[in-house]
């Protein structure tokens, strides 16, 4: 039996992703009570078999404060149930949350009279730092549609066999900042910069005007082939320490070359390796994310 716990600021995405579940199979429950976390794991214990097998619920903000802070240690008594637990925690920049509850004029739940908008988001983020912090999967949604969020739920969580280690290999801008869902970051701007070459400047890391050019560094084939060495070697040691997820950023000063084309070797490379390998280029809003082996 499988229990995903998804959790999140409000407005970040968590209704997205129990529909998704839902649509996949999975028995949903929004905004469950902490309370009734064990309850439902025994009822699940003595349901028919297949009824209860996979099931996903939502905790938030919601739930009494002190429950969310002692979370730890529920978290430590579901690891003895006798049914497989992950965590994913969604999350948006604050700006992004404000945008979005001023665009749907929802109310946020911890706000009301004495509190504001925005400060009903910063107290949620603080409220829900125990689960953040226990998250198997974290992601940053600030810069994902429904759509392309729906899509990465289902080839993270849902696309993967149980035991294996999904990857995915994003690009980004450094100018734009890191992304905060990052479990490992590269960077690869010492690497020599197609956006200097005015021929090249219009082209992307996915256009072959600008793979040519990179392949014809020595850098470029030196970094590559240090940081396939260095994931060789760590990442088996991540899958046996029973970590489900791997968010590997690699950026460059605007992530739109160098770093779009490092992380699409990469994420070549790796698909021949683990069934489950995502790429991502975040500065590239019109490129959709795309499984490791797919040509587009």
């Amino acid at each position: 039996m499988k229990l995903i716990i998804v959790s999140g600021r409000s407005g970040s995405g968590k209704s997205t992703a129990l529909h998704v579940l839902e649509d996949l199979g999975y028995y949903c429950i929004d905004n469950l009570p902490i309370g009734l976390l064990f309850p439902l794991i025994e009822e699940a214990g003595n349901a028919s078999p297949h009824k209860l097998r996979n099931i996903a619920a939502s905790i938030d903000a919601r739930n009494l404060s002190d429950e969310i802070a002692h979370f730890e240690t529920i978290h430590e008594r579901l690891s003895t149930c006798g049914m497989k637990v992950e965590i994913v925690f969604l999350d948006a920049t604050d700006q992004a949350l404000l945008q979005r509850f001023h665009a749907t004029r929802r109310k946020h739940p911890l706000s009301d009279g004495r509190t504001s908008l925005r400060e009903a988001i910063t107290d949620e983020k603080r409220l829900l730092e125990p689960l953040a912090q226990l998250a198997d999967l974290y992601v940053d949604t600030s810069e994902l549609s429904m759509y392309e969020l729906r899509d990465m739920i289902k080839q993270r969580i849902v696309g993967r066999r149980e035991q294996e280690l999904a990857l995915l290999f994003q690009s980004f801008g450094f100018k734009h900042g890191v992304p905060v869902d990052s479990d490992y970051v590269f960077d690869v701007r010492c690497l020599p910069n197609p956006y200097w070459d005015a021929n090249l400047r219009k082209f992307t890391g996915v256009d072959p005007e600008v793979q040519t050019f990179l392949e014809s560094q020595p850098e470029t084939r030196e970094m590559l082939e240090t940081l396939t060495r260095f994931l060789e070697t760590w990442l088996p040691s991540f899958q046996a320490s029973n970590r489900s997820y791997m968010t590997i950023s690699i950026g460059c000063t605007g992530g739109q070359h160098r770093s779009v084309y490092m992380c699409d070797q990469l994420g070549r490379y790796f698909s021949q390796k683990y069934s489950n390998v995502q790429v991502r280029h975040t500065e590239l809003p019109h490129l959709h994310p795309t499984t490791a082996d797919d040509p587009s």
